[in-house]
């Protein structure tokens, strides 16, 4: 029996799981230490492995639709901070101050890679370009994604006493950037072997991301989370981060279609433009945010993560529907 639409998938369950477990059984002291760098070694080893699974042959026919990257990179980059900026006197009031830049960080994060290359082939659209553009915007925003918190977000960790983007950049290039550098030399040998025990590298994959969020809430309970969000705030969180997926996405298919783009790069600019990635952003909250209880910054990305599977889960199946055209990119 398949699983209806609207339910939860058994990785957004299991993140569930572990902000329940953190609020009951939250681990500190000592512990939360020897925690954090069994966590730290995970995330490494993920971006091992994203480093293996990535093409370059992929990535090389991708890169040559040069206007569809542009116009993917500008909406990840720019359109998303530039509306959560614009929003701040609607949005900050409805929240609060951290809940507030826990939607400024959402906004400044890249892609998503593995959902935006299934959802993009499930609505029959350029899954090649779709591979290139996700990829690039999760290496970039290795770089980027600090730069700009170095610019929106700083200045509010600073009023905080808890400002740590001076050497964000060096941190993630060690623990994300080296690492994949390194699966990429590697990926000739292991590939066979990765391609072999997919099913473990997953479980690998999603267990360091658990890691980090059980870690970031058990700090956040610690420091009373649960007294700051209230029902009514939640709501208007859940509203806001529907909010901005919408406003995004219809920008993006106005867009894709006056700038002439045919149906299957329109296809590809919604999915990967409209993305915003769990798997980099929780790690490089964990080394921005250092020192601060980010559980709570981390929450509108997490509800952003659900609202978007389901939301493009539901466009790619009402794409599938659609004979393939003619035209190819």
């Amino acid at each position: 029996m398949n699983r209806p639409k609207f339910l939860p998938d058994n990785f957004s369950l299991m993140i569930l799981l572990m902000v329940v477990l953190a609020s009951f059984l939250p681990i500190h002291g000592h512990a939360a230490h020897v925690f954090s760098q069994m966590t730290n070694a995970a995330i490494a080893l993920l971006f091992f492995l994203h480093g293996t699974k990535l093409s370059r042959e992929a990535v090389i026919e991708g890169l040559l639709h040069w206007r569809l990257h542009i116009v993917i990179f500008l909406s990840t980059f720019v359109l998303f901070p530039i509306l959560a900026i614009a929003l701040k006197p609607i949005i900050k009031p409805a929240l609060n101050q951290q809940l507030y830049l826990g939607i400024l960080y959402l906004c400044l994060l890249p892609s998503t890679v593995q959902s935006s290359i299934a959802f993009t082939s499930i609505a029959k659209g350029n899954v090649s370009a779709a591979l290139c553009s996700a990829s690039a915007s999760n290496i970039l925003g290795m770089f980027l994604t600090p730069f700009l918190v170095s610019i929106f977000i700083s200045h509010h960790l600073q009023t905080s006493g808890h400002a740590n983007s001076g050497n964000a950049a060096l941190q993630i290039v060690m623990l994300l950037l080296m690492p994949f550098i390194l699966g990429q030399i590697c990926r000739g040998k292991l590939f066979p072997i990765i391609q072999k025990h997919a099913a473990l590298i997953k479980m690998t994959d999603q267990s360091s991301i658990l890691m980090v969020v059980y870690s970031a809430f058990s700090a956040a309970v610690t420091e009373g989370i649960w007294h700051q969000v209230s029902v009514l705030t939640l709501v208007n969180l859940m509203i806001i981060c529907g909010g901005l997926l919408a406003i995004v996405m219809l920008l993006l298919h106005f867009c894709s279609k006056q700038l002439g783009f045919n149906r299957q790069d329109q296809i590809t600019i919604l999915f990967c433009g409209s993305k915003k990635t769990l798997a980099s952003g929780v790690p490089m909250a964990k080394i921005i945010f250092a020192g601060l209880p980010f559980g709570l910054i981390l929450l509108p990305l997490m509800l952003f993560h659900q609202i978007q599977l389901i939301v493009c889960g539901m466009l790619a199946s009402h794409f599938a529907k659609y004979p393939q055209p003619d035209e190819q990119a």
